[in-house]
């Protein structure tokens, strides 16, 4: 195993033992709202501290960039971390246990590692570039289904239920599979992709952070990764399709606006 990535996962788990702690009694916690739908606690950025403590410990050239404290370090290093702390927070805040850490790296701008942590579940999702996609330690593929009729998607949109954002876009999406499911983390939703328990996911104005280790995973486990034009712009948009080959293909002509 690649020695950074040893490192993410050290830090990954000190932050899952963070958020397991504080999940056994959230009565206490302390929520803020950043925004509409958008929830911060002291968990977020306790998680993000621990975090940024053991990268900096090993690497303490490298940049950080992460949700709650925003770029740490050079701006033009080499390496970047980008990590999420605890996705899906309003989930966690709720009790619904479906929330995950997510740690990437990257170098000279393309993601090399990645780890997503379900501390509840204990589930580890890791990738390096070149490797594959490990489950806790067992490698994992994408689905392959290939019927699209038969295709289970995840999301995340701006609003719950808003499937006519973007003229009607995601209305096309969702009547031609067989469900979608809006899980509330979008890095579980891309480790899902990985592992083949979803057969895509498309997501809407997602920030680097939510998208640079759940990329890696499904790109490493054999899916694709792009844009709702099927290009490379998905990082700098936040709009995003995850799926296993077949089944982005037909995602990609499902989002096409329809012609008269």
């Amino acid at each position: 195993m690649h020695p950074m990535l040893n490192i993410a996962i050290k830090a990954a788990r000190r932050a899952g033992t963070i958020i397991n702690r504080a999940s056994l009694d959230l009565e206490r916690l302390n929520v803020a709202r950043k925004g509409p739908r958008d929830y911060v606690t002291e968990v977020d950025r306790a998680s993000e501290e621990s975090i940024v403590e053991t990268l900096r410990a090993a690497y303490p050239d490298h940049a950080v960039l992460g949700e709650e404290y925003g770029l740490q370090g050079p701006e033009q290093a080499e390496f970047q971390w980008i990590i999420d702390p605890l996705d899906g927070t309003t989930n966690f805040i709720h009790g619904l246990p479906n929330y995950a850490v997510s740690i990437a790296l990257t170098q000279r701008g393309q993601v090399t590692q990645a780890v997503v942590y379900d501390p509840s579940r204990n589930e580890l999702f890791t990738a390096s570039r070149g490797s594959g996609t490990f489950l806790n330690d067992r490698r994992v593929r994408v689905s392959g289904r290939s019927r699209y009729s038969e295709a289970l998607l995840g999301a995340h949109w701006p609003k719950s239920g808003d499937i006519d954002a973007g003229g009607g876009r995601f209305r096309q999406l969702t009547e031609g599979c067989t469900g979608v499911r809006r899980l509330g983390s979008t890095v579980l939703d891309l480790a899902y992709v990985a592992a083949g328990r979803l057969d895509g996911f498309c997501g809407m104005r997602l920030k680097p952070w939510d998208l640079a280790a759940g990329s890696l995973l499904v790109q490493e486990a054999g899916g694709l990764v792009g844009d709702f034009d099927g290009e490379q712009g998905w990082l700098d948009s936040g709009n995003v399709l995850a799926a296993s080959p077949k089944i982005f293909t037909q995602m990609l002509v499902a989002l096409q606006p329809k012609q008269d």
